[in-house]
């Protein structure tokens, strides 16, 4: 269109239905996106947690379990999850597993429902106590009702007894 020349109407209706399309989907899928993707609660901060275990890795025992805390006002969050978890919640515990020769790091939530699980040394095997859930030392499911795998956390060794976990801290 050159300088000058005006807009024919037939134009200008185009245009105008186009920007109240685009101004009608997104007053739509706006309000979606939050809901799906919330924001971070306020006083919240992503950070690396700092937790020491109760005994030294070279000490954990091949298809062992050794289970943590997350200090007061802060959580892990989840790398992946299935059923209950979700990629991104949070976890107030973990699990540090050696299995088959591998080394892995659990949230203690159920996938089922999330329950907080519990390690069965002799079975050598995850139970929930709340509907009977089991899995194995490698998070799979190896009863239900639970369908998805524990989820892992994100997690780095410092030393010989210590893990920076990703997670979060919550300003009280």
């Amino acid at each position: 269109m050159n300088a000058g020349q005006s807009v024919s109407r037939r134009t200008f209706i185009t245009w105008y239905m186009a920007a109240l399309v685009t101004a009608i989907t997104a007053a739509i899928v706006a309000p979606l996106l939050i809901y799906i993707w919330p924001p971070a609660p306020p006083g919240t901060k992503q950070t690396s947690i700092t937790v020491k275990l109760k005994q030294a890795f070279s000490s954990v025992a091949e298809a062992a379990a050794v289970q943590f805390q997350a200090p007061q006002n802060a959580a892990f969050v989840m790398a992946d999850g299935g059923g209950d978890n979700a990629k991104g919640d949070v976890a107030f515990a973990g699990y540090y597993v050696k299995a088959a020769g591998k080394e892995y790091v659990f949230a203690i939530n159920c996938s089922h429902l999330g329950c907080s699980i519990g390690f069965n040394p002799g079975e050598k095997r995850f139970e929930c106590p709340c509907h009977g859930s089991r899995f194995n030392l490698d998070g799979s499911v190896q009863k239900g009702p639970a369908q998805a795998p524990l989820s892992h956390l994100t997690y780095k060794k410092q030393g010989n007894d210590t893990l920076a976990i990703e997670g979060m801290t919550f300003q009280s």
